[in-house]
């Protein structure tokens, strides 16, 4: 589970960015909202959680972010304690209200929840099933073996579907650090794909688009 913390306090960011990895979150911090939107561009998040300072106008991210990841819950960290603010992040889409300080045994229990009971990242085109939570794949009822980065590489261009994503787009979105590894790794796992899933099951799902990345072109019958 990939969460995103949008928070310019630099000490309760590492905080929680500390607490989400000890609980086994992947996490990254936007400390301000370019930032926070390059991250949402170039990465599927399960969670956002967004500080809202009270000279801050942040909430105003939240409509962006259900446009653009409507499976993405954000939990919204107010210094703002009064009933409006809450009436108003809520309206605004915020999925969670919690006030700071911050009680991080009910943050967690909140986040959970959320995580737990939001809306399904299962994708699902026609007889393809894509299913992140458990890493399965499964085409005309018959499960598919494809794991590990070739799994997570399409799965984050079957999230993008008909959009060209550059093999710089895709390090950034799957590996914890792309700096240290080559962007061939990208071209293994496709080519896994399409050994392990296109060739046998006579499909395509994805397409190589010349100097410029990858799309998610499935269905589409080879010819």
């Amino acid at each position: 589970m990939r969460v995103l913390i949008i928070e310019d306090e630099a000490t309760l960011s590492k905080t929680l960015y500390d607490k989400l990895v000890d609980h086994n979150y992947q996490a990254d911090i936007a400390e301000n909202h370019g930032d926070a939107k390059y991250y949402l561009d170039i990465r599927n998040y399960d969670l956002v959680l967004l500080g809202w300072h009270k000279a801050s106008q942040s909430i105003d991210l939240i409509a962006d972010i259900k446009k653009e990841a409507p499976k993405t819950s954000v939990i919204v960290l107010s210094e703002r304690q009064d009933k409006e603010s809450e009436i108003a992040a809520l309206k605004a889409g915020a999925d969670d209200f919690i006030r700071k300080p911050l009680d991080y045994d009910i943050l967690f229990v909140r986040i959970e929840a959320k995580l737990r009971f939001g809306v399904s990242n299962i994708i699902e085109i026609e007889e393809l099933i894509i299913n992140p939570e458990e890493e399965k794949i499964i085409y005309q009822g018959e499960e598919i073996e494809l794991k590990g980065k070739p799994f997570e590489v399409l799965t984050h261009l079957a999230m993008h579907k008909d959009q060209i994503v550059s093999k710089e787009q895709l390090l950034d979105a799957i590996w914890e650090e792309p700096e240290l590894v080559t962007p061939n790794v990208i071209e293994v796992a496709i080519n896994q794909i399409r050994q392990k899933m296109d060739k046998p099951l006579d499909i395509t799902t994805i397409e190589t688009v010349r100097r410029r990345g990858y799309r998610f072109c499935f269905p589409k019958k080879v010819s």
